[in-house]
């Protein structure tokens, strides 16, 4: 199936919907739902665990009327979301105070659970694709149960595609080379400042005809802004003196062709054959619109060219034409 469409190869990312980092009102969250789809982006990804559900349900609200066949929803499977008690702040990043709770879970009555529950937040018949979610120390249990569970359901046409969403590419590359999916969530590892993913997976990808998601293409932060921000974080943790000064470079190379760091970023990854398209976290309608009119920037080629001569781009990175 086709994941994006062909002129609009960007999606709204949901964890921010669930607080990811800071608390973001309901009204908001769901203005920023319809101000994606305002935009044409077609495309909208969720999971369990962005705030223990909280995600699934603010995304559904935002979605609900439009029309089911002209967008693709995904979610994911991995972790069960219960009723505990007690309230308590989430200790996974997510500002929330609550009684839900999450655990890991990658059989085959967790997944279909966490199919219906999905479903039932969200407020829909039927999940477009569904990704099981960092199952980075399961990797047994989702070769064994998670993915022959999603491969029956897709074979009987309950979901459309099936794959994996993760923040490293090793064991992405072995479940492209090993197990019959057809998508992958590569998060954070390709991106204008870590372009890694082609040591491994995305040749992995090209190979076996398996489409990918890039997300995390800001590297949580880093390289969101023209410059970075102080107190900026790589991959959700405060960034490393010599990563700030690697984004001060690529933006200094970025401003002398007219454009900035974030719109570079955003760029990026669409020009590689195996990149379906790209989803993007957003928290508000005005970081929608934002990076709505980023991703339409004229990025001239020479810049591609003098990020590689000037050793910030790997020479082997295909660059937009």
């Amino acid at each position: 199936m086709r994941l994006f469409p062909e002129d609009q190869r960007i999606g709204l990312g949901g964890a921010p919907l669930g607080n990811l980092l800071g608390e973001v009102n309901e009204a908001d969250a769901v203005a920023a739902v319809n101000a994606a789809w305002d935009e044409g982006w077609r495309y909208f990804d969720t999971a369990p665990h962005y705030g223990l559900g909280l995600a699934e349900g603010r995304l559904g609200a935002g979605l609900r009327g439009k029309p089911r066949d002209e967008f693709v929803l995904s979610s994911k499977v991995g972790r069960i979301i219960y009723q505990a008690d007690d309230a308590a702040t989430d200790d996974e990043g997510f500002a929330i105070n609550t009684n839900r709770r999450r655990r890991w879970d990658f059989s085959r009555d967790g997944v279909l659970q966490s199919i219906e529950d999905s479903l039932r937040r969200i407020g829909t018949d039927r999940l477009d694709v569904v990704f099981v979610h960092d199952p980075d120390d399961h990797y047994e249990e989702a070769v064994a149960t998670a993915f022959p569970t999603l491969i029956e359901l897709r074979d009987q046409g309950v979901i459309g595609a099936i794959g994996s969403g993760m923040n490293q590419a090793a064991m992405l590359t072995r479940f492209v080379t090993e197990v019959d999916i057809d998508v992958i969530m590569l998060a954070g590892r390709y991106s204008l400042i870590d372009p890694d993913g082609l040591d491994d997976v995305l040749p992995a990808c090209i190979a076996d005809d398996v489409q990918v998601v890039a997300v995390g293409i800001f590297n949580s932060g880093l390289l969101s802004q023209p410059r970075p921000a102080p107190g900026t974080t790589f991959n959700y943790e405060p960034a490393a003196e010599s990563l700030v000064a690697k984004a001060n470079r690529l933006a200094d190379v970025c401003e002398s062709h007219g454009v900035t760091l974030p719109a570079a970023a955003l760029a990026f990854p669409l020009a590689h054959l195996a990149v379906a398209g790209i989803a993007v976290g957003c928290r508000t309608p005005d970081e929608v619109h934002t990076n709505a009119a980023l991703s339409r920037t004229e990025i001239p080629a020479a810049l591609w060219t003098d990020l590689k001569s000037s050793g910030l781009l790997r020479e082997d990175a295909p660059t937009p034409a």
